[in-house]
């Protein structure tokens, strides 16, 4: 009787056993079930992340072209910025050059204008009004440039005007 309950209990021990190695084989077969179903989103969002950096890998190639050709187009645009600097200042030095001698010329004609006025002229009366001479504007920048432009200018109205008077008589 004895061996019968030793193998009555062997047999409900191996039973157990063998629930038990079910139970832990069920969940087994669960859990590599869920990392086969991981295992697949995984390999998808790998599959993502190439695309992306393939993606990226060509927008970087895009952007040093691009970077590249805004460095030439600023390179050249620097350059013809120069060039446009160099001929505007030879031009302003070319102006002042002028404005310079236009002065000395109102300068004299200035002077030309004073002297006959100070002598008496036996000539007959000069018909129609006569232009006032304007001063130069004081001494600055461009003040004094326009004031000497504009000296000029009446100078050599008052000039075209005295060879008409002359034309006339």
């Amino acid at each position: 009787m004895m061996t019968f309950f030793v193998s009555m209990a062997a047999d409900v021990l191996v039973a157990v056993l063998l629930v038990a190695t079910i139970v832990s084989s069920v969940r087994l077969s669960r859990r590599i079930n869920r990392l086969k179903a991981d295992e697949a989103a995984l390999r998808s969002t790998i599959g993502d992340l190439v695309v992306a950096s393939a993606t990226a890998e060509r927008a970087i190639a895009g952007l040093r072209a691009t970077l590249d050709e805004c460095d030439r187009t600023l390179t050249e645009r620097l350059a013809g910025a120069e060039r446009t600097s160099t001929d505007l200042a030879a031009h302003v030095q070319a102006g002042e050059s002028v404005i310079a001698r236009i002065a000395a010329i109102v300068g004299q004609a200035r002077h030309a204008a004073t002297a006959p006025a100070a002598a008496p002229s036996t000539s007959a009366p000069q018909a129609g009004p006569r232009a006032v001479l304007v001063e130069a504007a004081p001494a600055g920048g461009n003040g004094e440039r326009v004031g000497a432009a504009l000296a000029a200018a009446q100078a050599l109205s008052e000039r075209a005007l005295d060879r008409l008077r002359a034309r006339a008589a």
